[in-house]
């Protein structure tokens, strides 16, 4: 029987949200996957283990470009950093090109989407996030958040669980210096994200700064045991966004603002976020190459 050989696939690691390479969160980008099956991508994004792996595929006619996105767990529907990630390499490589500085984005939660913004020889890329809301939760799920918030300086603001295709538990701390110190029990939030199906926690504080509004972390551990708290997490910026204009309580100026995350993980990232006129959450933020080579599987 003859075997036909592997074939060879060009492969980008990106980082996101990031104004120099190490600063943002990694991404793992297979520029030629037409013909990979499903199982394929998601052995190839858990060999990689990385945050999340996009996988680009034949756009079709309404789209610029279209990707499947995969942690090294599960695939998701949308996510906020591979979305802005696979943008950038769109324009970078040739597969796309905008028209007036917009694009329009195909992945499992269906057609955003995406503007580009160049200031000289930086571009910006913005994707517009599924519209979020809230989820309805059990009482059970109160009892494992009251049980968790004995270690935390919660806010006057409950902690809900809302979704844009990943589902986020949102707490807001009323103190961004102690949300910086915090160490969750990660235990406690797999359990309390496998109930109520849930991508994971994501913390938030205000901080008015030189070149920030407000502070953020997110733990997701059942998707990466092994890096449990996510670098930068455009989704769950989206979500909080979201929350806080439905709140009435965005910060920033014109339904602008930037939030900091991943410092306390070694990055330093920054998620530029906008509520639109029509209420749709946008994020965005610059990206840097970091590795081009080619992928065998």
């Amino acid at each position: 029987m003859v075997t036909a050989a592997p074939r060879s696939r060009r492969y980008l690691q990106l980082d996101v949200f990031a104004d120099r390479p190490g600063a943002g969160n990694a991404l793992g980008v297979v520029v030629d996957a037409e013909g990979l099956e499903t199982a394929d991508m998601q052995a190839i994004a858990a060999w990689l283990a990385l945050p999340e792996t996009v996988f680009f595929l034949p756009p079709g006619a309404d789209a610029d470009y279209h990707i499947r996105i995969f942690t090294p767990g599960c695939e998701l529907p949308f996510a906020g950093h591979p979305s802005v990630g696979a943008a950038w390499a769109a324009l970078e490589l040739g597969l796309a090109h905008d028209r007036a500085g917009a694009l329009v984005q195909r992945c499992a939660k269906g057609l955003l989407p995406v503007r580009v913004q160049r200031e000289g020889d930086t571009r910006r890329l913005h994707v517009r996030a599924p519209r979020a809301f809230q989820r309805r939760t059990g009482a059970e799920h109160v009892a494992a958040l009251t049980r968790m918030q004995q270690a935390w300086p919660a806010s006057a603001h409950p902690p809900a669980l809302w979704d844009n295709g990943p589902g986020w538990w949102l707490v807001e701390l009323a103190d961004a210096a102690a949300l910086r110190a915090l160490q969750p029990d990660l235990a406690a939030i797999g359990a309390l994200s496998r109930a109520s199906d849930a991508t994971g926690l994501a913390f938030y504080a205000l901080e008015p700064g030189d070149d920030h509004d407000m502070v953020v972390r997110a733990f997701c551990p059942l998707d990466a045991p092994g890096t449990p708290e996510d670098p930068v997490t455009g989704s769950a910026n989206a979500c909080i966004a979201a929350r806080l204009q439905a709140e009435g309580r965005l910060p920033g100026h014109a339904g602008r603002y930037r939030a900091s995350q991943g410092r306390e993980v070694g990055r330093d990232g920054r998620v530029d976020v906008q509520i639109d006129d029509q209420g749709e959450a946008w994020i965005g933020g610059q990206v840097q190459l970091v590795l081009q080579a080619r992928l065998t599987w």
